[in-house]
């Protein structure tokens, strides 16, 4: 089966048993919305190097039995609207294009405290005000 057709929690699982490892989830999902961005604009930040920083972090706290939880391992995308320290944050408006946070918000800590692996910031109505 291929990884971008699992489920998250099926994913999680796959990674936890040692049949897939996190950068090949990493890679996996980056390499897609590489081929695919030219024509659907869905990320506003792709943190290629910062995931794979992220996944070989979080392969040896999985390996070390350290992180358990459903979401160890698995790539996730964060809606350009909510923080992540230091991380370009604009929400999808030329006003803050060059907003870039002193803070991570809780939400997205809390993916990280799960080892959820954080690819990038996706695109987004601006400000997410649903006019489109």
């Amino acid at each position: 089966m291929e990884i971008l057709e699992l489920t998250a929690l099926e994913l999680g699982k796959k990674i936890k048993a040692g049949e897939i490892t996190v950068k090949e989830a990493v890679q996996a999902v980056i390499d897609r919305a590489k081929e695919v961005e030219p024509v659907i604009n869905s990320y506003v930040t792709l943190d290629e190097a910062g995931a794979f920083a992220q996944a070989e972090e979080i392969q040896k706290k999985i390996d070390a039995g350290e992180l358990t939880g459903p979401l160890a391992g698995v790539p996730v995308a964060i809606k350009d609207n909510m923080c992540i320290k230091e991380q370009l944050t604009t929400c999808s408006s030329k006003i803050l294009s060059n907003f870039k946070p002193t803070y991570t918000a809780e939400a997205v800590e809390n993916l990280k405290k799960a080892g959820a692996v954080i690819i990038g910031k996706t695109n987004m109505d601006e400000f997410a005000m649903g006019s489109t």
